[in-house]
């Protein structure tokens, strides 16, 4: 944890978030030798995969069968692709 003062930050802010990005740690933030304020690294980049690998305990025990009964039945046939011209559309 790194401190630094009021002054300092406000003539420096930008070296100081740019410093926070590259090297995430808490700044604290003094003015007359009192704690006034942080400054906290924010989350960082996910991948979508990272974002979404807990949503499967958010689900209720029961929701696998819908998906499953979706991927075998109804929602294969619907599905078509939009880059194949549609047999019926006629253009005079």
């Amino acid at each position: 944890m790194r401190t630094i003062t009021a002054t300092d930050l406000a003539r420096n802010l930008r070296q100081v978030l740019d410093r926070l990005v590259s090297e995430p740690e808490e700044i604290i933030i003094e003015r007359n030798q009192r704690q006034i304020g942080r400054l906290v690294p924010g989350p960082g980049e996910m991948t979508a995969l990272e974002a979404m690998a807990d949503i499967y305990a958010t689900l209720p025990p029961e929701a696998d069968k819908g998906w499953l009964a979706d991927k075998e039945g109804s929602l294969a046939a619907e599905v078509r692709d939009p880059w194949v011209p549609d047999r019926y559309l006629h253009l005079d």
